[in-house]
């Protein structure tokens, strides 16, 4: 992939040695539950053939992070996640494009994402790339005891 202008970071494919950069800026996005293991999460897209997470590496740091996954219908994209000091740069636009390519590669008919109802900031994002709200409801439940 690596994509590149003079004005962005390197965005590719994360690795194994990346897991400690990604979580601690999930962390810092505030993008974590205590019920979710964001290393598991990683560990979990990077191990499957239907998923993986794309990092923009800046200088010597990793500056953004997106995870995205095909389930054979639909394409998903969570962590969509950028350093404070790298907000409002393109970044996020590119990273989201990164996701959106590998997602036409595989021959996804549509990308999906959720967001908690009150982050008005990421709304309005994806707002402005042309997703729209959609007109379902999302249902759950854990499969592991204990969350």
């Amino acid at each position: 992939m690596g994509r590149r202008d003079v004005h962005s970071p390197l965005i590719e494919p994360a690795i194994a040695e990346d897991e400690a950069a990604v979580v601690a800026l999930w962390h810092a996005c505030g993008l974590t539950r205590p019920w979710n293991d964001p290393h598991a999460d990683f560990a979990l897209a990077l191990g499957g053939a239907a998923s993986t997470i794309f990092v923009a590496r800046g200088e010597g740091m990793i500056e953004g992070s997106v995870m995205v996954g095909f389930d054979g219908h639909r394409g998903w994209v969570y962590y969509l996640a950028v350093s404070t000091d790298q907000r409002r740069t393109g970044l996020g636009r590119a990273l989201m494009a990164a996701a959106e390519d590998w997602l036409r590669a595989r021959g996804a008919p549509k990308l999906q994402l959720m967001v908690r109802e009150d982050n008005a900031a990421a709304l309005d994002f994806y707002q402005a790339l042309g997703l729209e709200r959609q007109k379902v409801a999302v249902l759950g439940r854990f499969l592991k005891e204990g969350a």
